[in-house]
């Protein structure tokens, strides 16, 4: 595997291990955009690490992060790195264990490597522009293709004005498909359908590229599909994320055609 596949585990190790060290402590919890985007001492310090050893190697390449002012949109030509601290805050400050840390490496809106590491029992998963592994073990999506056996994730989050559009997102998978899994963390829930523990993540939002290029790039790379809702090949400029083993993926861009 190339050299920026160790660059990114590398960077994303370094942060979950700060962040596992803050996990189920008395934590002091912030807000930003609304009672439910939530921030923590933990987050800011694992994205710190992160950004430390990133520089260790790149002193000016541009880092595209969750935390603080640092840039928040991937440009579409050049490089740079994607960093998500701590995906699955939530789950995060209720001590549950559903969380990962995740850094990706993009080229001309492209990603080329991404890692995200989830320390508490879940594992390290990497890919490059080969395949993707976790704990060193190759990995690929499920073969699934009866929709009654397929378990299927509605990913990020639907404002509470938008809560109707949720409704229906959630009614088009479990009238379609065996049941409706929900994880709190994208990365985490790209990862499991990379290593094909699910059969397809979904949802008609935009999510910011911290969520969603590192897990979009390991599920291709493990041999899954992922397309915006129309079905065309997915960037991190894409209206929503249908992401899936392949086998059932027509059948999942029903259940989001609300």
């Amino acid at each position: 595997m190339n050299s920026w596949i160790q660059t990114v585990e590398r960077a994303a190790t370094a942060g979950a291990t700060v962040a596992k060290s803050h996990f189920d402590s008395d934590l002091t919890v912030d807000t930003k955009s609304d009672k439910t985007d939530v921030v923590t001492v933990a987050d800011r310090s694992a994205q710190k690490r992160v950004i430390d050893e990133l520089r260790k190697q790149f002193t000016e390449e541009p880092i595209v992060a969750e935390e603080g002012e640092l840039q928040k949109h991937p440009s579409s030509t050049g490089t740079c790195f994607v960093v998500d601290p701590i995906d699955g805050t939530n789950n995060f400050v209720r001590s549950i264990p559903l969380w990962a840390t995740s850094v990706a490496r993009l080229e001309d809106g492209e990603c080329v490597a991404a890692s995200t590491v989830a320390p508490l029992g879940f594992g390290t998963f990497v890919a490059d522009e080969r395949d993707t592994r976790r704990d060193g073990d190759s990995i690929s999506v499920s073969d699934r293709s009866d929709p009654e056996l397929c378990n299927v994730v509605p990913t990020l989050w639907w404002d509470y004005n938008d809560r109707d559009e949720y409704s229906g997102v959630c009614e088009g998978i479990t009238s379609r498909f065996a049941d409706l899994k929900r994880y709190g963390s994208t990365q985490l829930e790209l990862a499991f359908l990379a290593a094909g523990q699910i059969d397809a993540v979904v949802t008609n939002r935009q999510g910011p590229a911290w969520d969603t290029v590192a897990g979009a790039h390991l599920v291709r790379q493990a041999g899954g599909t992922v397309t915006d809702i129309y079905g065309d090949r997915w960037t991190h400029e894409s209206k929503g994320l249908v992401a899936s083993n392949g086998e059932i993926h027509e059948i999942a861009l029903e259940a989001v055609d609300v």
